[in-house]
């Protein structure tokens, strides 16, 4: 049985959602394509979109892997006895969210077992 620091958690995604990088379009840019972009917009940030499909929500910062992994040891929690009064304290969830947690994993795993 896995316990999962709460706070170490929370630190930990703090800590990857907010690695934004900034580069300084003079230096990336042709000088034709900048002078056109500062028809539009100077001294902004803007934010250019990749080309390819987006990720997940929470692929590529972990996020949902922490969530995930936090979310089956609640299952497993509960599962040998925890209330999920004790484990909305423990993971600063309300009840329901405990419940629906519960109730979605014990759904996943019961669609593997058939």
């Amino acid at each position: 049985m896995r316990i999962v620091n709460v706070n170490l958690v929370n630190s930990l995604i703090r800590r990857r959602t907010l690695s934004l990088a900034y580069k300084n379009g003079k230096d990336i840019l042709p000088a034709k394509l900048l002078n056109e972009l500062q028809k539009y917009i100077q001294g902004e940030l803007i934010y250019i979109p990749k080309s390819e499909e987006r990720a997940g929500w929470g692929v590529n910062n972990g996020t949902r892997t922490v969530i995930s992994e936090r979310n089956h040891d609640i299952y497993m929690l509960y599962q040998n006895g925890f209330t999920a009064r004790q484990l909305s304290e423990k993971y600063n969830l309300s009840e329901d969210s405990i419940k629906k947690i519960v109730y979605k994993k014990n759904k996943e795993l019961n669609k593997h077992a058939i």
